[in-house]
């Protein structure tokens, strides 16, 4: 687990003197001397004492033995709180080491942080777990939690503690905490003979731990580097009860159901292979989809004032020197030589938009100037990150700069906005989370810069009443943004939209425009995109639908299925005809049975079908099914077209 670090010097003094106590709805409580946190949960009443997990005092977050010495603002932690259940993953993972040490003696235990949704411990071993392994490691877990072992936590001097875990054989500890300054205590926690290295807080005992179940075993590298030993990582999550946990779990089965590469190979979407990882072969109905979200976006840049760019794939590595990003990102860009010059293989679009801006000279009446493109970027990520679409070296993204003057700011923030809304809207999300991220402690630009970015930013949200979570740090080198996250039918979030304020980037790339009083000005740059990555968003409208796409989105709208043979060019001829208005139609003509046919068309998740047999040739007519098995019923040609295009219409297949 991490460690956690106090100077000698802060160790506190308990001083005999009343204690005064805020709690969250403003009341106040005296104490006639020193306080701990379950103490004062429990002058509270039973009940908050039975559940608290932990504490906040004066912002921090404490185990509840934490002894409250000065007057603070305290609040009780349960596992109703956010916090509280990251306490609970937290001392879940503690319970996991526990049990692998009791199970396997001879293991190491190196790191275990909590992670989205549970937790992960790296352990050295060298026989490596098996799946059996790990469900004899949680039923351990299961027999330490109902021992409801106290849980304590104890501060130690660095080099004592050093030699308590070189004694015990845990060289990783050892290491780690080697790596902390000399005059540090360090802090660790016991629950009954099983100690670790960890900054808590913790449950008060393993009695706590009620809901969880171990995930997965794989493989990590100590330190995440290549070149140390591979270590064995068990996942797991943890949650305050079995209904949640349950609920969980059920979520994961759905997503594997939903997993877009089971889906995209079983529908004939998309491939990777080895000898282009990272890379996407789009088959013919992937690239259908592909076309059609471009299309889709490029309509909607036209109408909404985007002027389309085309950029160079290579470019010399002077330019990236110059925007910052050579310093930053080198070691993630694909490079190649020529003529002794270097270039880099696009990693993003940005310094690219600002060269077109510099050509020809630029007034303030022409901002708001909006560039977007199609980007093909190419970034080296790490082999065993890439996953899927998800994750990939070689993407497209929808990428725009807007140059406008600093008044402009705001206006084209809340329009964006609203562009954002309406495309998630016609892809059928409705629920979006977001987050105003500030400024890093490495960057670029000055203070003043980012206080004005930061505000502007934080202005538009404000003005469109949108509830928004703040993300200190987080920002981007070059300026403060605002990320875009949707949730999708399951309950997952994607980070898919941003948009973000630079003061530095086109100044350091000699961008300039003539104002209003014949001077020189420096543009402001807004980076926005709403997809990021194409070939991600599409991953998630995979599994967003299951693979069951919207019939505007449908790389095949409609299948029309003969009976016999003497069918076949009366099918023809309505496959001409829907083609002609603009529908993408295929027509399956085999010598097969019409069950089988329309089994194998279903499971295509083709929406509609189109049978003709002898009466509907006859008739001019069409029997049509969805892709749900609903029958309905004989339909004209005309009749179908019109049903076709108002559905597609109404889920913003046109732009307009």
């Amino acid at each position: 687990m991490r460690p956690f670090v106090e100077a000698a010097t802060e160790q506190r003094v308990q001083a005999q003197m009343p204690v005064v106590v805020t709690l969250p709805d403003g009341s106040r409580r005296e104490y006639a001397q020193p306080v701990t946190v379950a103490e004062v949960a429990a002058s509270i009443g039973p009940g908050l004492a039975k559940a608290a997990l932990a504490g906040k005092v004066s912002g921090r977050l404490v185990d509840t033995s934490f002894t409250i010495d000065h007057d603070a603002d305290v609040s009780i932690i349960t596992d109703r709180d956010p916090a509280g259940l990251e306490v609970i993953r937290h001392s879940t993972a503690h319970l996991l080491a526990h049990a692998v040490k009791e199970l396997y003696p001879e293991a190491q235990v190196t790191i275990g942080p909590v992670i989205e949704d549970g937790f992960y411990y790296d352990f050295s071993y060298k026989r490596g777990f098996s799946e059996e392994d790990l469900r004899a490691i949680e039923t351990r877990m299961q027999e330490i939690a109902r021992r409801d072992l106290p849980v304590h936590r104890e501060l130690m001097p660095r080099d004592q503690a050093t030699k308590l875990f070189r004694g015990m054989g845990e060289q990783y500890k050892a290491e780690i905490i080697e790596s902390i300054p000399q005059d540090e205590l360090i802090s660790l926690y016991r629950q009954g003979e099983f100690i670790d290295l960890c900054r808590g807080p913790h449950v008060p005992s393993t009695g706590r731990l009620r809901a969880f179940r171990l995930m997965k075993v794989a493989g990590a590298y100590w330190r995440g580097d290549s070149r140390n030993e591979m270590l064995q990582r068990i996942y797991g999550t943890a949650w305050a009860d079995k209904k949640a946990l349950d609920a969980h779990v059920h979520r994961l089965e759905e997503a594997e159901k939903r997993d877009h590469r089971r889906i995209g190979k079983a529908l004939d979407l998309f491939h990777v292979q080895e000898e282009a990882p990272g890379m996407i072969f789009w088959h013919e109905r992937g690239w259908r989809i592909y076309q059609t979200i471009q299309g889709y976006m490029s309509r909607l840049w036209a109408k909404s004032g985007y002027r389309e760019v085309r950029t160079p794939q290579l470019v010399d590595r002077s330019l990236w020197e110059k925007s910052g990003h050579w310093e930053k990102f080198h070691d993630d860009m694909f490079t190649t030589e020529s003529e002794k010059r270097t270039f880099a293989v696009k990693p993003m679009n940005c310094p690219c938009h600002i060269q077109i801006f510099n050509q020809g000279l630029k007034s303030y009446r022409d901002l708001p100037l909006r560039l977007a493109e199609f980007g093909s970027c190419h970034r080296n990520e790490q082999s065993g990150a890439l996953h899927g679409l998800m994750r990939v070296r070689g993407f497209t993204q929808d990428d725009a700069h807007i140059f406008c003057t600093e008044d402009q700011i705001q206006d084209e923030v809340s329009t964006f906005i609203d562009l954002l809304h309406r495309v998630y809207s016609d892809f059928g999300f409705r629920e979006l989370q977001y987050r105003l991220s500030t400024r890093p402690a490495s960057r670029i630009g000055s203070d003043e810069a980012w206080d004005r970015a930061e505000h502007a930013l934080e202005q538009a949200l404000n003005s469109k009443n949108l509830p928004w979570d703040l993300q200190p740090g987080e920002g981007a080198f070059y300026g403060p943004k605002i990320e875009f996250s949707l949730r999708d039918s399951i309950g997952r979030l994607w980070q898919c939209g941003t948009i973000q304020v630079d003061f530095s980037m086109p100044g350091r790339l000699g961008a300039s425009y003539v104002a209003a009083d014949g001077s020189r000005q420096i543009p402001v740059m807004l980076h926005r995109a709403v997809f990021g990555s194409i070939e991600r968003f599409i991953g998630i409208l995979i599994e967003e639908y299951a693979g069951a796409f919207p019939a505007w989105l449908a790389p095949v709208q409609a299948v029309i299925l003969t009976i016999t043979d003497r069918q076949d060019a009366y099918a023809r001829t309505l496959a001409e005809n829907l083609a002609r208005q603009g529908f993408r139609v295929e027509i399956d003509l085999r010598n097969e049975k019409i069950g089988f046919k329309i089994r194998e068309h279903t499971l295509q998740r083709i929406p509609y079908l189109l049978v003709v047999g002898e009466k509907e040739a006859q008739n001019g007519t069409v029997a049509v099914r969805s892709r749900t098995g609903e029958d309905l019923g004989p339909m004209t040609l005309d009749a179908f077209g019109g049903r076709l295009t108002q559905e597609v219409a109404g889920h913003g297949f046109f732009a307009g």
